[in-house]
């Protein structure tokens, strides 16, 4: 059944007394004090490339300064994009295609989007227009202007993602047997066994927390669950207020019986009498604040980043709030409080129905054993150019390499049997001399780390180079620093000034009388878990010319090199970008000349103005354009005069869609390339980040094939118009639906897999 918030503590025993108004004396505002650092890890696996960088909010990046002689009107806003992005994860919860339990997934991950947006970009956004320091955007917006858009979009797309979760995906559970309910919906038996657990197991961490003149207002931790707590004194008749903390390392919801789930926050109310004895409950109302979340380390000032990075992550847990989620019951004058305390304005406030926070639903979706309400499942096998005929035993990635490049599709491809096993068996093999590598995230149980401790512990050279600022892994990272370090591998955290994106592996081998070098070149981070979630390519190569390509630029990671220029590999910030716009004016000259000339891109983010310009250069010269983005695209297509010859499609599904693919035609010669860079002011002039060029010819006709797919109108996806509104393609005119690219490769696996006979 639906689930309803209710501002009054649920009883079973008699009625809920309605929440008056506390006295001024006993709710007098008090500052926030500070308390011992909590924090929220933030699901990396959801990470949908936020960044507070300021890119369009930057002098010198509006569209004036770029193309005075193209439209000023040419850029869609990047947050307006951004939300469009998350729009399109709740249209996937709201389709009753999408099987039921994936449609809850997909609020988690709307939820869970939704939050880094605000601690990322609208804190980023907030703190520029308080320090003066932001400029119109790039799409002509003053940065209020943004802002003001921000709030009432986010208001609409979180109304709308309560109401597919109130009105559709809940009852749609409970008519298959898995309930998600409220206190009152509970049988005797069942508030019976969960008082039990309350005594045992919640309420010994529990901690109230009074308001008085005495006590200040407690500091609230960003996204974490609470409960503002009315009680009134029986002896004083005085209403005080009391804030109760919903703990954030127990379950979010709790299995009252088989398949019947009750938030934890509704077991707290119902016993609140247990924390305030003597005192008399009045009511509870549910809260959640959203905080500023970002770093800010000034290197150029900073002798030890390790040391500096740690001290700012203690500083992030107490930013200042940008969001104040409330249950849409609540007393206004305890919604008063909450906004005068935490010194938020009126338009950041969010009232909703209850439940608040659904990215909580993750762990009871999890705990759903329902195969029949989930994708198909799907287990990737062993690329065949690594094992002819899959079995047991691991392949011998060096020999494979030897033969051939071998070009990864993940998770298509399975990751554990093809670059964790080539960074295994260099590991262990005795003719191994050195191993280099980039780590930008990777799992806690990383078999990679591992891999990378055995090598040094068995006296190969390791460098690593383990970027510390990756957003919401710092800690992590710091932690894996350290016990690299600890077993003799040189770690080395970059360039001063830029984080270090880039996805390499390059191992050195002593074969008779010569060294052979073999790399790894990839669009995902060396996350053995993610692997399985996120779609991304990876060459395996022992070419020459990509060894000493990446011998160059680790010695520029490591050392002091100033090298430019590569043989295959384009490298930001100093030649990609310039690299990516002379192919596309490259592309201009072959059509001019009556040669085969096309332009296809697949990025996560396209937002980079000078790209951009060039694309729409080439689309007036008469270049076909087709652009395939995941997430934020400033991209206007179809615009008479300008872009006519440009279309952007989007593809959303199980598989979050990750690898970064340029292709041109070349008058007839195609070139390829893929890498980690998105098109984006912080991946092309802030970040190490490189693609290379493929060039066996099979592996670029697989690209183009896979290009070719993801943008024809006949799969399934999102069209961008010149509105900047994205249209769902999943039907054909007659009505049938449309394949998704995802499906049509996991199929394509399965029958290359299958028994002949």
């Amino acid at each position: 059944m639906p689930l309803t918030g209710a501002s009054a503590r649920p009883s079973a025993s008699r009625p809920s007394a309605p929440a008056p108004q506390p006295s001024l004396g006993s709710l007098a505002a008090h500052r926030p004090h500070a308390v011992a650092p909590g924090g929220h890890a933030l699901d990396p696996d959801l990470d949908p490339d936020l960044d507070s960088d300021p890119d369009s909010y930057e002098p010198g990046h509006g569209p004036d300064t770029v193309a005075p002689d193209l439209p000023a009107d040419r850029f869609l806003d990047r947050e307006r994009s951004w939300l469009a992005f998350n729009e399109r994860v709740l249209e996937l919860a709201e389709d009753p295609d999408t099987p039921l339990l994936e449609r809850a997934n997909f609020l988690t991950i709307f939820a869970g989007n939704l939050d880094e947006f605000f601690m990322v970009r609208v804190a980023g956004l907030k703190r520029r227009i308080a320090t003066g320091v932001a400029t119109r955007s790039a799409s002509g917006l003053q940065p209020r202007e943004v802002l003001e858009g921000i709030w009432t979009r986010s208001r609409e797309l979180m109304a709308r993602h309560a109401a597919c979760f109130q009105q559709d995906v809940a009852p749609a559970l409970a008519d298959e047997g898995l309930h998600l309910i409220r206190w009152p919906d509970l049988t005797e038996k069942e508030q019976a066994r969960l008082f039990t657990l309350f005594r045992q197991q919640i309420y010994p961490v529990l901690t109230p927390l009074a308001v008085d003149p005495a006590h200040p207002f407690p500091y609230i931790s960003g996204l974490s669950l609470n409960l503002a707590v009315v009680v009134r004194n029986p002896v004083s008749g005085h209403h005080h207020f009391a804030r109760v903390k919903v703990p954030p390392l127990l379950s979010r919801f709790l299995e009252a019986s088989a398949h019947r789930y009750v938030p934890l926050e509704d077991v707290i109310a119902a016993h609140l009498e247990e924390l305030f004895p003597g005192m008399e409950v009045l009511a509870h109302h549910m809260f959640r604040v959203t905080r500023n979340e970002d770093l800010e380390v000034e290197e150029d000032d900073t002798e030890n980043l390790l040391q500096a990075l740690e001290k700012e992550l203690m500083r992030r847990r107490f930013g200042p709030p940008v969001r104040l989620e409330v249950e849409e019951s609540i007393d206004p004058y305890v919604l008063d409080l909450l906004v005068r305390e935490l010194k938020v304005s009126d338009a950041e406030v969010y009232p909703l129905p209850g439940p608040l926070d659904l990215t909580g639903l993750a762990g009871a979706v999890e705990s759903m054993e329902r195969p029949d309400l989930r994708y198909r499942k799907f287990v990737a096998g062993t690329h065949r150019d690594l094992a002819e005929v899959e079995s047991a035993s691991a392949p011998d990635v060096f020999a494979a390499l030897r033969e051939r490049d071998v070009l990864l599709h993940h998770p298509y491809d399975s990751f554990s049997t093809s670059v964790q096993a080539f960074l295994e068996q260099a590991a262990a093999d005795p003719d191994v001399l050195a191993i280099k590598q980039t780590l930008y995230r990777t799992s806690g149980d990383s078999p990679i780390v591992d891999a990378l401790i055995d090598a040094a512990e068995s006296g190969k050279q390791v460098l690593v180079l383990v970027e510390l600022k990756a957003r919401f892994d710092e800690q992590a990272n710091i932690r894996w620093a350290r016990k690299l370090e600890e077993s003799g591998c040189h770690v080395v955290y970059g360039l001063v000034g830029l984080k270090t994106h880039c996805k390499l592996s390059l191992v050195v081998r002593q074969e008779g009388d010569t060294l052979r070098r073999y790399a790894h070149v990839g669009t995902g981070n060396y996350h053995p878990k993610t692997a399985r979630l996120y779609e991304d390519l990876g060459l395996l190569t022992a070419d020459p010319q990509v060894g000493a390509d990446l011998s160059d630029l680790f010695n520029r990671l490591s050392g002091y090199s100033r090298r430019a220029t590569y043989r295959r590999l384009l490298v930001a910030p100093l030649s990609l970008r310039d690299g990516l716009v002379s192919r596309v004016q490259r592309e201009v000259a072959h059509h001019e000349a009556g040669q085969p000339a096309g332009i296809r891109i697949k990025v996560n983010s396209m937002v980079d103005e000078t790209v951009i310009d060039a694309l729409y250069r080439a689309s007036q010269a008469g270049v076909p354009v087709d652009v395939w983005v995941r997430g934020i695209c400033a991209v206007r297509p179809g615009v008479p005069g300008l872009s006519e010859r440009i279309r952007v499609r989007s593809v959303l599904g199980r598989f979050l869609e990750h690898s970064r693919i340029f292709a041109f035609e070349n008058g007839g010669e195609p070139e390829v390339w893929i890498g980690s860079a998105d098109m984006m002011h912080r991946n092309l002039d802030r970040r190490i980040e490189c693609l290379v060029r493929v060039t066996d010819p099979g592996h670029r006709s697989s690209l183009t094939r896979l290009l070719d797919t993801g943008t024809s109108d006949g799969t399934a996806s999102w069209h961008l118009g010149a509105d900047g509104e994205w249209t769902r393609h999943s039907h054909d005119a007659d009505g049938r639906t449309l394949r998704n690219v995802q499906e049509m490769l996991i199929d394509a696996r399965r029958r290359r897999r299958a028994p002949t006979t």
